[in-house]
């Protein structure tokens, strides 16, 4: 039994599959559905967990090379918000790109985690190094 780490399994399957160069989104509450993407809903109430939160958890699991998000975020939230998502990244580089040009990302990821998040833009597309 698996008993630290990720627990779900589902997001567990969805990890394993990521290779170079795939994609997977990390999305919040209010992010459209994309029926031809596996959708792994781990929202629990509002900001449960966060995309932040959930960030940190994949970060243990996998390796990524690139990060992509709305600029929006960085008009519509805190510097403090910012300065989180910076600091969540850690090395990994961030392409912030016009939200309408970032949902045209989305069909090509081969999953999409939506949480709970409540903040503004919050959306994140991680690239497999």
């Amino acid at each position: 039994m698996i008993n630290s780490g990720i627990l779900n399994p589902q997001l567990l399957s969805l990890l394993a599959r990521v290779r170079h160069t795939n994609t997977l989104v990390i999305a919040d509450r209010g992010f459209p559905f994309w029926p031809q993407i596996e959708t792994v809903d781990i929202s629990l109430v509002d900001d449960v967990p966060t995309v932040l939160q959930v960030l940190a958890a994949i970060r243990e699991n996998g390796v990524f090379g690139q990060a992509y998000m709305a600029q929006e975020f960085f008009c519509n939230n805190t510097l403090d918000s910012q300065h989180a998502v910076t600091k969540a990244l850690g090395a990994i580089p961030l392409l912030r790109e016009p939200h309408i040009e970032f949902k045209k990302r989305v069909p090509g990821a081969i999953g999409l985690i939506r949480t709970g998040d409540t903040t503004q833009y919050a959306n994140m597309i991680l690239e497999g190094a």
